[in-house]
C-alpha cells in the first residue's frame, strides 16, 4: 500500500446514525478509490487485536467495548499521496478542533465517537488493510 493507499474505518457511530453513505460520498469526492470495501461486526477480541498498540492506555478497554458495539465498514482506499490526503480529509480526531467540511467536522460526536478511522502511515495503513482484508479481497 506504500504511499498511494490508506486504510479507514465508519465507526458505530456513524454506522448507526445512517451516515455512512455521505461518507463514501465524501472520500470519492475527494479522488479516492475505493479498492476494497466490507461491512463487518468486530467483536471484542477482534477489537483488541486491531488496537493492541493502545493495550496499556486508560481508554483501550472502552475503545474495544465500544469498536465492538456495533457494525463498520472498513475500507482500503487509493490515491497519490493516499494516507497525509485522507488524513487531512477526516480533520482531527476532537471534532471541535477539525476544520469545516471535514468528516469529523460533519459527523463526529466526539472524540471517542468521532465517525472515522485513518491510518496515520504508510506502514499503518498496509497493517490495518491486511487486519480486515486478505490478499484475495484486495484483487482491484
Amino acid at each position: 500500500m506504500a504511499g498511494n493507499r490508506t486504510f479507514t474505518m465508519i465507526k458505530p457511530d456513524a454506522f448507526a446514525a445512517g451516515n455512512s453513505g455521505a461518507i463514501l460520498k465524501m472520500i470519492e469526492e475527494a479522488g479516492f478509490k475505493i479498492v476494497a470495501l466490507k461491512a463487518t461486526q468486530l467483536t471484542s477480541e477482534l477489537a483488541g487485536k486491531f488496537y493492541a498498540v493502545h493495550k496499556e492506555r486508560p481508554f483501550y478497554a472502552d475503545l474495544c467495548k465500544y469498536m465492538s458495539s456495533g457494525p463498520i465498514i472498513a475500507a482500503v482506499l487509493e490515491k497519490d499521496n493516499a494516507v497525509e490526503d485522507f488524513r487531512k480529509l477526516i480533520g482531527a480526531t476532537d471534532p471541535s478542533k477539525a476544520e469545516e467540511g471535514t468528516i469529523r467536522k460533519i459527523f463526529a460526536k466526539s472524540i471517542e465517537a468521532n465517525a472515522v478511522h485513518g491510518s496515520d502511515s504508510d506502514e499503518n495503513a498496509e497493517i490495518e488493510g491486511n487486519f480486515y482484508f486478505s490478499q484475495f479481497e484486495r484483487v482491484l
